[in-house]
Parts: structure tokens; sequence; C-alpha cells
């Protein structure tokens, strides 16, 4: 048995990994209970002002990525969105969300959104800065 290390991850040796991680997780876990979710928001021309991406994850529908364009910011688009994966959410029968932000983000807006902070990591991802986790209850 040989172990490789690379810094290049091969996207056919990832998909075998998590081909046999999700094998495993099935013995415990329903995979309808999970899947993706993306909420965009695009102007009049197609460009992306925008959007959401999260994973559900059984009752959980965990946000991966918000973003929304400097262009945009302050006008309630971020607000609209978690909005709409808070509704969308309830509707895939979740009643919790989660998110990360990082202590350069957005962590009074997701406080705002009724979000609770629940960890945070300090000098993540380099020293000064945190990693917040955060999660609201439906």
């Amino acid at each position: 048995m040989t172990l490789i290390i690379t810094k290049s991850i091969n996207p056919n040796d990832q998909q075998e990994l998590l081909a046999g991680l999700r094998e495993y997780n099935l013995h415990y876990l329903d995979a309808a209970q999970f899947g993706d979710l993306g909420i965009y928001s695009r102007d009049g021309q197609g460009v992306m002002r925008g959007g959401l991406i999260a994973k559900r994850k059984g009752n959980w529908l965990c946000i991966e990525y918000l973003w929304v364009s400097e262009a945009m910011r302050g006008n309630g688009l971020g607000r609209e969105l978690m909005l709409e994966a808070e509704q969308q959410a309830q509707t895939l029968g979740c009643s919790h969300l989660l998110v990360d932000t990082f202590s350069f983000q957005a962590l009074p807006f997701y406080q705002k959104l009724g979000y609770q902070l629940q960890m945070s990591l300090p000098d993540f991802p380099h020293t000064g800065m945190q990693r917040h986790y955060l999660s609201k209850t439906l």
C-alpha cells in the first residue's frame, strides 16, 4: 500500500473518494434528503448581480456561497436571496439553516436576519481573522 501526496486534486480521484464515502453514508442517511439549491439574480442583459448556492443535508440547508455585486450591495438583494433560501428550505422540509462567514465579510448581515452565532474559529484563515458559523431554526 502506498500513500500518494498531491497538491492538485484529480477529479477522478475526488469522485472515487466521494463515491466510497456516499456508499458508507447511505447505511445511515436517506439520499433523497440531500441535494443542491441555486438562487440567482440577473439583470436585463443576463449579467449575474448576485446569487446563493446551498446544499440540503437532511433537515438542514447549508448556505455555501452568497455573493452580491458591489453595484447591488445595500439594495436588499442579499436579504432577498436569503429569505428565498429560507422559503425553499421550508418547501424542502428543512427545519434549520447553516451559514459561515469570515470576520471581514457579513457577520452583522446574518445576525440582522436572525441567524445565531454558534461558533467562531480564531486566526482562520489568517492571524487576526475569524471564521464564524451561524444557524437559524425555521
